[in-house]
């Protein structure tokens, strides 16, 4: 049997549309840092396999809310890899500092500047003491027609103001979620001790949030105007890195997945916005 925690966020509802007999589980129905709980669970429920979506993933708010964040992404996932399940674990891009200027793959070396990627480095590497069999996906830049995100801002804001700034210092890769689900339903059956690792996932090629929020107006016919700014002229409580590319070639090699251009992931993400 499978459980998808955090089965109410953006990757964890995709997730859900294509596990329909998984157990899915939320914060109301879990507390992942409840390591009694956790275990309870598991048992009851003859869990095999977990699929971790829940994060405290309110980056600025978590340079300030350091307890919140260090529970959920670190003692969290440190209490589902002791669970005796298998664990496919989902990290972010902010684990690295974003000072280099080729593709990060999962062997560099990492450095967060954040409470966030702290804490998400951190519950890796709780997942890698405490897990016989595990993948642990880091995923960047994430969206979908679903919760609160990047495509879904812009687009509101596209539509209600004649121009908007947007940075255009930081390197990254969009993530339509939909995408990472297809994904990690193809390692599912693939899941063994011997590949258990760090992975990559985002979809392909490179942009700014700038290329991003023009993209997002085009394929929207939106005609408010997107001016770049610089990181300085934003300035935000926690760092973001300001190049986060991942190489997505152990992936792909090892559990042969075709990732899509992140242009199309946000075509198919904007026509599922239209058609609701």
């Amino acid at each position: 049997m499978y459980l998808i925690t955090g089965c109410n966020g953006q990757l964890g509802t995709e997730l859900k549309k294509l596990l329909p007999n998984a157990i899915c589980a939320d914060v109301d129905t879990l507390d992942i840092t409840d390591a009694v709980a956790v275990n309870k669970f598991v048992n009851e429920n003859n869990i095999d396999l977990i699929i971790n979506c829940a994060a405290y993933t309110a980056v600025d708010r978590a340079e300030s809310d350091i307890d919140l964040a260090k529970k959920i992404n670190t003692d969290g996932p440190k209490n589902l890899a002791q669970s005796g399940a298998k664990l496919i674990h989902i990290s972010t891009d902010y684990v690295f500092d974003g000072t280099g200027h080729i593709p990060y793959t999962p062997d560099d070396e990492t450095n967060p500047t954040s409470v966030y990627g702290k804490t998400k480095r951190d519950g890796e590497l709780a997942v890698i003491e405490n897990s016989e069999c595990y993948i642990i996906i880091r995923t960047a830049w994430l969206y979908s027609v679903y919760g609160n995100n990047f495509v879904k801002t812009m687009r509101r804001l596209g539509a209600e103001r004649n121009e908007i700034n947007v940075v255009s210092d930081q390197i990254g890769t969009p993530t339509y979620a939909s995408d990472l689900a297809a994904a990690i339903v193809k390692i599912i059956p693939q899941m063994t001790r011997e590949n258990s690792g760090i992975y990559h996932f985002t979809n392909m090629g490179v942009c700014s949030w700038y290329d991003f929020a023009i993209e997002i107006m085009e394929l929207s016919d939106i005609t408010c105007m997107v001016n770049p700014i610089k990181t300085s002229q934003y300035p935000t409580p926690a760092t973001r890195p300001s190049y986060s590319v991942l190489d997505k070639s152990k992936i792909t090699e090892t559990f042969g997945i075709k990732i899509p251009h992140w242009r199309d992931g946000l075509k198919k993400c904007i026509y599922e916005l239209r058609k609701n």
